[in-house]
């Protein structure tokens, strides 16, 4: 029998999401966004998941667009909707899935924004001067050096255990979206970097040590209950360190740099495939989108620096 109340249906799925999908924590929270808007709008219409329509779900998704929402946010909302009625139909919950013939507004064909090797570098000077203390200098220089030579993604990033980055290896382990792990090599000044903010990481956790607080596991630890620090505050740092570089904020974000670590290395000669594996993608398709990205910056290359280039 189907639950009576839809936070029953939507914690649900998404155990269910956790075990047999191996969806991420992440991807799992904004499923769980999605559909508990859905399942309001729903409310004040006086439905619920167990009697909706088609219909309804073509008018949220109208809804939607009217608010203003984006192609792509309005495309994972339908996704959303329609592995939950998956789940529902499965578990005989529901004899259909509404949501399964809808033609969603698909995502909008936009390449990555992506930094300039000069930019990079800026950056990454600029990193050396943000922080209250050296301690926390020395952290946000590690920081952006690890974003930059490995092309992690942010969650990536502030999970990475302490224990990968003992002993100044030449590689660590990562472990990415799914729980799927690979292999990504640190550049020589990454590792110096990192092997600075650890003597220094550690002269801090052991001086709490001795006054009864536990130590980290993490390389960046952090105050919050999750024990790391957050993506949200690599976000804001990487604005502040932007402008201390004179680059304009909006054009910073964690993944700015992740895409530029795939466009320089594709630009330097890298093969498409390992890109794909530095990265963890699981479709190349994915990862050709820097092809587009790189014919871009050629092309701007012609028309700007050519000497029969025409204004």
């Amino acid at each position: 029998m189907a639950p009576a109340h839809p936070d029953q249906w939507i914690s649900a799925f998404l155990a269910a999401a956790a075990a047999e999908l191996d969806a991420a924590r992440n991807t799992r929270l904004a499923y769980g966004r999605d559909l508990k808007d859905f399942a309001a709008w729903l409310a004040r219409r006086g439905e619920s998941f167990a009697t909706a329509t088609r219909a309804d779900v073509e008018a949220y998704l109208v809804a939607c667009e009217a608010e203003g929402l984006s192609k792509a946010t309005r495309a994972r909302r339908l996704s959303s909707i329609r592995q939950l009625y998956r789940f529902a139909h499965e578990e005989g919950w529901r004899a259909d899935n509404p949501a399964l013939r809808i033609t969603g507004p698909g995502a909008s064909k936009s390449l990555p924004k992506t930094l300039t090797i000069e930019q990079v570098d800026r950056l990454l000077d600029a990193a050396r001067t943000k922080g209250r203390s050296d301690a926390e200098r020395l952290r946000n220089r590690a920081l952006l050096e690890l974003l930059y030579a490995t092309g992690m993604r942010v969650s990536e990033l502030v999970e990475l255990p302490v224990a990968a980055l003992r002993g100044d290896p030449a590689m660590i382990l990562v472990r990415g979206k799914g729980d799927k792990e690979r292999m990504v090599p640190l550049s020589s000044p990454a590792r110096t970097a990192v092997t600075d903010w650890l003597a220094t990481r550690d002269a801090v956790e052991e001086a709490a040590r001795k006054q009864g607080v536990l130590p980290s596991k993490y390389l960046f630890p952090g105050p919050g209950a999750a024990g790391h620090l957050t993506r949200q505050h690599v976000h804001l740092m990487l604005k502040d360190i932007a402008v201390l570089a004179g680059l304009s904020p909006a054009m910073v974000t964690p993944h700015t740099l992740r895409h530029a670590f795939a466009t320089h290395l594709l630009a330097g000669g890298a093969d498409l495939r390992v890109i794909q594996t530095l990265l963890g993608h699981a479709d190349l398709a994915t990862t050709e989108i820097y092809t587009h990205v790189l014919d871009e910056h050629l092309k701007h290359l012609v028309l700007t620096r050519h000497p029969l280039a025409r204004k």
